[in-house]
């Protein structure tokens, strides 16, 4: 196993870097499908594709995290808002997912009735059993490259670690790991805490799932970026796309006044408890070759997750680990000089090594 920290994205080399064409681009095609995962259980997909896709190099999968699902974490259709398009122009087979309880697939019955009237729907084994179903469909015979925001990044390091064979390389962004104890805004003391039981999970609080607003959205953003005036970091345009993506992704936004879009609650159950010192799976079986991002600005992962994570990856192909100054939680989604291209260029440098 090779180790290669770097905390400057900037060391990436032009040469691995797909030129960008003069004139007007070849448009991109997008396709809809699904898979089904448990029975009864249908996962969403998206194909990005374009011209020029190298089927040589594993299809590259893209899981969103606890809140946002797959199509407005990932494939906005405004300048600088599609990770999928920028990845699929570097020659990737593109896929991105909604796992069950998201988007466009199979909601449980529990995000129909009261929140209260259940526990929190949606744990990380469940989202494991739907990555491997789209897994078996977009890469039946050979391997995959794996790339997962926040929590996603969890999930997708979970199923790596259950089935190893089957990842050539895995991108871990701004992921909790664990085994941590503390954590500014998750952990213990925070409103996630059971202030009857501390050090459990405040279910009773949560219920089985979340409702969100689109100005629900931007706070945390907003208070990650290290400037007044937030336009300067972030292209209104785009956040305006995130948010309306983020409501049409659930049928029943318009039901509610403000409109909102439902997320199970299970995602932030595995969240507090990897916030508390919990080891969910365990990165030592891991045999990819892979990449952790963290943004230094980020509020959801821990300097201590990348840590851990670089000391327990013992069989990993190729360790990197990288550091974006000054980035946000949401460097993706943030202004190509506020690290977005950065962090393109190493994502794309990354995938582009042989498997």
């Amino acid at each position: 196993m090779r180790l290669i920290f770097t905390t400057l994205i900037g060391l990436v080399t032009a040469a691995s870097l797909t030129a960008e064409p003069a004139g007007p681009r070849e448009p991109v095609k997008r396709s809809d499908f699904h898979v089904t995962s448990d029975p009864g259980v249908r996962i969403a997909v998206r194909e990005v594709s374009a011209p020029g896709t190298r089927h040589d190099r594993p299809p590259v999968l893209l899981l969103h995290g606890a809140r946002v699902p797959g199509v407005a974490s990932f494939d906005l259709r405004v300048p600088g808002g599609s990770l999928a398009e920028d990845l699929a122009r570097a020659g990737h087979r593109v896929y991105v997912m909604d796992a069950r309880g998201y988007g466009a697939s199979t909601r449980p019955a529990a995000l129909s009735r009261p929140p209260q009237e259940s526990r929190p729907a949606v744990r990380s084994d469940e989202v494991v059993r739907d990555v491997a179903a789209v897994v078996d469909r977009i890469a039946p015979k050979g391997p995959v490259a794996l790339l997962g925001w926040a929590t996603g990044a969890h999930w997708l390091g979970q199923y790596a670690a259950a089935n190893p064979g089957r990842v050539s390389h895995l991108v871990l962004y701004n992921t909790l790991y664990g085994p941590v104890d503390g954590h500014p805004t998750l952990g213990r003391g925070s409103d996630s805490e059971d202030p009857a039981h501390p050090g459990r999970f405040d279910a009773a609080r949560y219920g089985a799932y979340r409702l969100s607003t689109g100005a629900s959205l931007l706070p945390s953003w907003d208070s990650s970026i290290p400037a007044e005036d937030k336009t300067a970091w972030r292209d209104p345009a785009l956040a305006d796309a995130y948010i309306k993506a983020a409501l049409a992704s659930d049928p029943t936004s318009g039901t509610r006044t403000p409109p909102s879009f439902r997320a199970p609650s299970g995602a932030m159950e595995d969240s507090f408890y990897l916030a508390t010192g919990r080891q969910l799976w365990d990165a030592g079986t891991i045999t990819a070759r892979t990449l952790i991002v963290r943004s230094e600005r980020d509020f959801w992962s821990r300097p201590e997750d990348v840590t851990r994570l670089r000391e327990h990856l013992v069989h990993a192909r190729e360790v990197r680990s990288v550091e974006l100054p000054e980035a946000t939680h949401y460097v993706h989604l943030d202004r190509a000089e506020r690290g977005r291209e950065r962090f393109v260029r190493e994502v794309v440098n990354f995938l582009g090594l042989a498997g």
